[in-house]
């Protein structure tokens, strides 16, 4: 993957994002909106396209199931028409769903390129390591901060913090991403490691239902 991406930048200018302007009558979904909206608050945000060692589209990517209000149509001639695109190298895409019901896929409807590309319930078999991201499925009421601006200037090792890991989600009986949810409770301490799930997805729920739902159930709506 060396190939694919140009540290050339990176070591001129340090670690700078470019966030691509936002094009006119293009619609872009609240969550999308707060992604880009927190790398520009970021210090490494950067206006200049030639400082840039990193770049984000505008053009809202996290949405690609053709049914969802939230699908940008006709994705793949609007990034080839970008100048900066460059077949991808040095761009990060970012993608929650795709595909659509009932035959899920990873295919996002447009040619990534050299980019790489931050997704959510990734395959072992597409995910491609140190190149990339592998981010949580993210409601669209998520809070974009916790409250206040942090002034984080140095990283703590050990980080100071109460818990390691958290999560908490629906548990998919059956389908994608089924056999890595139900098997979250082997890693659940609830000291520093604590992972809810409850099995009440979908109306059919229930004609799935395992040994684990119920206790599942309870500990989640606490």
């Amino acid at each position: 993957m060396e190939s694919c991406f140009d540290f050339a930048q990176c070591r001129k200018n340090g670690f700078k994002v470019y966030v691509y302007p936002q094009q006119k009558g293009e619609k872009i979904a609240e969550s999308y909106q707060n992604v880009l909206a927190a790398i520009e608050g970021s210090r490494f945000y950067t206006s200049d396209p030639g400082q840039a060692c990193l770049f984000v589209l505008s053009l809202d990517t996290l949405d690609r199931d053709q049914l969802s209000p939230q699908y940008v149509h006709n994705l793949r001639s609007k990034v080839q028409s970008l100048h900066l695109w460059n077949n991808g190298r040095n761009h990060l895409i970012f993608n929650l769903y795709s595909g659509t019901w009932p035959d899920y896929t990873e295919d996002v409807g447009f040619d990534i390129g050299q980019a790489m590309l931050a997704k959510a319930s990734i395959s072992t078999e597409n995910f491609r390591p140190n190149f990339d991201v592998s981010i949580p499925l993210f409601s669209k009421d998520h809070p974009r901060t916790g409250g206040e601006k942090g002034f984080l200037r140095f990283n703590t090792i050990p980080p100071l913090r109460k818990y390691m890991l958290v999560f908490k989600g629906k548990r998919y009986l059956t389908g994608i991403g089924s056999d890595t949810r139900n098997a979250l409770y082997h890693v659940h301490n609830g000291e520093d490691v604590v992972l809810l799930t409850t099995c009440k997805h979908g109306k059919d729920w229930q004609k799935h239902k395992d040994s684990r739902c119920d206790r599942d159930n309870t500990e989640y709506e606490k």
